[in-house]
């Protein structure tokens, strides 16, 4: 396969933030929102850029919001993230092989940073593109192709690897191959009725279909 360029989502994708995400949106929640909601309403809010599921909940008052919230998600980052198993090894194993590897992440970079330090994945990637850094997130093509300019890479020879539905069709809107991964906490169906290329059992069947 001439794959050479391979592009990443962060969150779910690469390092468990489910339960950080789903404690910050609980914890905003319960301050501006006018009713409860449920686990599974929340899981719907994973995946948008976080101003986006906000403005559903209170769209007066979404600034407030997103200030509770990333106050709540940054005081406790560290108790919660961890990398998925199998995810820094297979990482560096195909950065040692020569593939070109890049984040594409509807996060702000501050947090972003803080979760490739944590999970010992900093360094890794040779270009990460954050919300600070494009107009349009997941799922238009932009972050997807700026990524690419910046690894001088092609969409036809480029993997983007998710758990979100907007991962993936970002990745077909660029042109790019697109590879789900079966831990989504939104759960495999959702990935599987967009028909990515590859569905990724554990991070390092990457490195046996690369091979193939």
């Amino acid at each position: 396969m001439s794959i050479n360029t391979i592009l990443f989502d962060l969150d779910g994708t690469l390092i468990d933030t489910n339960e950080l995400i789903i404690a910050s949106f609980t914890h905003t929640l319960g301050q501006y929102a006018e009713r409860p909601y449920s686990r599974e309403e929340i899981l719907e809010f994973i995946g948008p850029p976080l101003r986006e599921s906000l403005s559903k909940v209170n769209p007066i008052r979404v600034d407030e919001m997103v200030e509770t919230y990333r106050e709540h998600n940054t005081k406790n980052h560290d108790e919660y993230v961890t990398a998925y198993e199998g995810v820094v090894d297979t990482v560096k194993t195909l950065k040692g092989q020569g593939y070109r590897l890049g984040i594409v992440t509807t996060k702000m970079r501050h947090t972003v940073e803080m979760g490739l330090a944590l999970t010992g994945l900093e360094g890794v990637f040779e270009t990460v593109v954050t919300l600070d850094d494009v107009h349009h997130a997941k799922p238009h093509p932009e972050p997807v192709i700026k990524a690419l300019e910046a690894l001088n890479g092609t969409a036809a020879q480029s993997l983007m690897v998710g758990d979100n539905t907007h991962d993936i069709e970002a990745g077909k809107n660029a042109g790019t191959k697109t590879a789900g991964v079966v831990w989504s906490v939104k759960g495999r169906q959702v990935l599987d009725d967009l028909n990515p290329d590859f569905m990724l059992h554990k991070m390092d069947d990457l490195i046996e279909i690369l091979g193939g």
